[in-house]
């Protein structure tokens, strides 16, 4: 079912499973964003404090979407007091800080903590907020470097391969803080009070390698890049390059969908194919599908393994997701839309839709991300300031 139409009992619009939920973030990169973006596509309503002066604005930061968004100088006292009633009230705090920076700007957790015990405060690093690396500079590489997800990629013989920085920011950061601020607020159900979250990319990226380390102690898993199961070492398990330059991914582990996989190569019958089940014989397995996928194009290799379980599927781009006939159906992708007085985003623009789904409490459609400061003065009328009031603060450059 498309989430975002009516069709299902309970339906109403701008609602979603954390409706009611309120959320000030205090403006940060990549993982913490992600994470807010999910609980505000789950239907919180999240507030992001920016800087006044907050350079390097694009209207496709879709990191931001759905939020509401006032500008504050956080180096001010006065800033400072605004962030605190703002937070007095709200049942969630992200900051993406450095360990300290919070505590000494004058909003750590102690101090909104005994204003409001019920607050769920969720902080968000690379390091975490102890060790001997906790203050130091890193990015999602450096994560992912020592938590050893690093090591798992790459082609054998070849250097580890950054997978982008879906590991440390998203995966390990924004997914894990998100879930952290989901059992935060479950367990505040019980007991009544709020809790300091602790998420780091490093702890989190460790996380995903769980599997992994079960699997290498059991002697299922090397630690040579290229020479396990899933890591592009066995042939049945890769991607190739089709006739016009795509690719075609395979992943035809289980021996029934490897059956499938020989059929619609045309190996069905092949009585000289070297074994699948010996490592030593892989290379020469590899040379001999990346030789027959080479002679058709991608597009005929889909229609070849459509509707089989031989476990293929094209390479798409991120220019061709949007229209994959799959991902029509589900509604995987949206565009969301907006007017140019709200500084919205384009008409068009193809981005990932919320996720999961909910059958009685479906996300409603994302709104365009604002523009820093966009309702600065609605907020601080919210909180008793009147025009006056707002006026001056923009004059002193406390609010923008």
């Amino acid at each position: 079912m498309n989430s975002f139409q009516p069709g299902c009992p309970g339906y109403s619009p701008f609602m979603g499973p954390l409706r009611g939920v309120k959320v000030v973030e205090v403006a940060g990169l990549a993982a913490a964003p992600f994470g807010c973006m999910i609980l505000a596509d789950l239907g919180a309503d999240v507030l992001r404090v920016d800087r006044v002066r907050s350079g390097g604005f694009s209207v496709d930061d879709l990191l931001g979407r759905g939020r509401r968004s006032i500008a504050l100088d956080l180096k001010t006292a006065e800033g400072v007091a605004i962030l605190l009633r703002l937070a007095d009230t709200a049942d969630v705090l992200v900051e993406a800080f450095r360990p300290g920076v919070a505590e000494r700007l004058g909003f750590g957790p102690q101090v909104c903590g005994k204003r409001n015990p019920r607050l769920v405060y969720a902080r968000m690093t690379g390091w975490g907020q102890s060790g001997p690396l906790a203050t130091s500079a890193g990015h999602d590489i450096d994560y992912i470097a020592i938590s050893g997800a690093l090591s798992l990629v790459g082609r054998a013989g070849e250097r580890p391969l950054p997978p982008v920085n879906l590991t440390g920011d998203f995966g390990g950061g924004g997914m894990l803080l998100a879930v952290g601020v989901l059992a935060a607020l479950l367990e505040r159900e019980r007991s009544g009070l709020g809790q300091v979250i602790d998420t780091a990319m490093v702890d989190g990226s460790a996380l995903l390698t769980a599997m992994f380390h079960g699997m290498r102690a059991r002697g299922s898993w090397h630690d040579q890049r290229g020479a396990n199961l899933i890591d592009g070492g066995a042939p049945f398990y890769d991607t190739y390059q089709t006739a016009d330059g795509e690719y075609l991914a395979v992943g035809a582990l289980e021996q029934a969908f490897y059956a499938e996989l020989l059929r619609g190569l045309g190996l069905a019958d092949a009585d000289d194919l070297p074994d699948r089940n010996d490592p030593a014989q892989w290379p020469a397995l590899r040379e001999r599908f990346a030789a027959i996928i080479a002679r058709r194009t991608r597009a005929e290799w889909t229609e070849v393994f459509a509707g089989s379980d031989a476990c293929v599927a094209p390479v798409l781009s991120l220019a061709e997701v949007s229209t994959d006939p799959h991902n029509t159906a589900r509604g995987t992708f949206t565009d969301i839309g907006g007017s140019a007085g709200s500084g919205g985003l384009a008409d068009g623009l193809a981005q990932p839709a919320p996720a999961p789904r909910f059958s009685r409490t479906p996300a409603d459609r994302p709104q365009p991300p604002p523009r820093p400061g966009a309702d600065t003065d609605a907020v601080l009328a919210s909180l008793g300031y009147d025009p006056a009031a707002v006026a001056g603060l923009r004059e002193r450059g406390i609010a923008g």
